[in-house]
């Protein structure tokens, strides 16, 4: 492959992540995500008119607030503030959008471990451990059922162990701070990442979905099925669905404490990008709650306010690829 096709080919697969379901930038999770900040803003409106109202000393009534100005020019403002999306750190999070795509492509697959070896080799040794047996005659149903859902439940689990670790041990943390560093968040903001901890991720979903499958294929065999929709994990799909896009985004949107008690808001992911000290190292989770509740790391966003995102004032200096790129090996080296 030259060098004209290799870039080619994978702007072309960069350009196919709108049409992608396994990716966060699919245009059903965009359209879905869009609307979803409707509400926000409509809610958002509706109490700037009533303060509004209250500062001019005027008589607030149903019918003054029901008033909401919906032009579309206002909710289009709304969702892409320029002060947002043209901010220098969101221009980083283009950047490294694309550039991270030409490294992962580049040197992933020289050093990165897949999944099929880890199925295989998990495989056989339950095998030589539990000897071999007959594989459990259970209906199709429910065979695809336990296979899609131990998917989706070991894969949130080890991204929520990965990201607890990218916090607390000081090495991986100077890795991680290139994602706290944004100071504005876009759904963009997701790819903002050091190629270091993008191969941990990388290693992590081949080493999940190795044991998931050496773990199934040894007890129903190998014609293993997942529950998908437009080839996504029926609950990963839901999950991207149901606003994923605001978890980084400037729109606060709440589920209210008895749904964030289980899953995940966009709302309580921008608590855990928030420079308030109160709300350091909180909510690591991705999709379901419950591993933060059992570390000890959760919090709802009710009551809660973020007023600035980054890592306040220890903020590294991310103005430049090439700062983003080597100040985590600096900062250990100094260290």
């Amino acid at each position: 492959m030259t060098i004209i096709d290799f870039f080619t080919s994978n702007l072309a697969e960069l350009a196919s992540y709108i049409n992608d379901a396994n990716k966060r930038l699919y245009w059903v999770y965009l359209a879905s995500a869009i609307v979803l900040a409707i509400p926000v803003y409509y809610l958002q409106t509706k109490k700037q008119k009533v303060l509004n109202s209250a500062n001019d000393n005027d008589k607030i009534s149903i019918e003054n607030t029901s008033e909401i100005d919906t032009k579309p020019s206002n909710f289009f403002t709304f969702l892409f503030p320029k002060k947002v999306y043209l901010a220098q750190s969101s221009r980083i999070d283009y950047q490294l959008l694309i550039v991270n795509k030409f490294v992962k492509a580049a040197l992933f697959p020289l050093i990165i471990f897949t999944m099929a070896p880890i199925a295989l080799s998990l495989s056989s040794t339950l095998e030589s451990i539990l000897g071999t047996r007959n594989f459990l005659p259970w209906s199709s149903t429910t065979i695809v059922a336990i296979f899609t859902l131990l998917l989706f439940l070991v894969d949130d689990f080890t991204r929520f162990f990965l990201h607890y670790l990218l916090h607390k041990i000081p090495f991986l943390w100077e890795f991680h701070k290139v994602h706290h560093s944004a100071t504005v968040l876009t759904p963009f903001t997701i790819y903002r990442s050091h190629p270091i901890e993008n191969y941990l991720y990388a290693c992590r979903m081949a080493l999940t979905q190795g044991v998931v499958v050496g773990i199934c294929y040894y007890y129903f065999g190998p014609t293993l099925k997942m529950a998908d929709i437009l080839g996504a994990n029926v609950f990963i799909f839901l999950f991207n669905f149901l606003g994923s896009n605001l978890r980084h985004s400037h729109i606060w949107l709440s589920f209210g404490n008895p749904i964030e008690n289980w899953i995940i808001s966009p709302a309580q992911h921008q608590i855990h990008h928030s420079t308030n000290p109160k709300h350091f190292d909180k909510n690591f989770g991705t999709a379901l709650a419950i591993w933060d509740r059992i570390f000890g790391s959760h919090i709802t966003a009710k009551g809660e306010q973020v007023l600035s995102y980054g890592v306040g004032k220890h903020n590294p200096d991310h103005s430049s690829l090439i700062k983003v790129y080597f100040s985590p090996f600096k900062a250990l080296f100094k260290k």
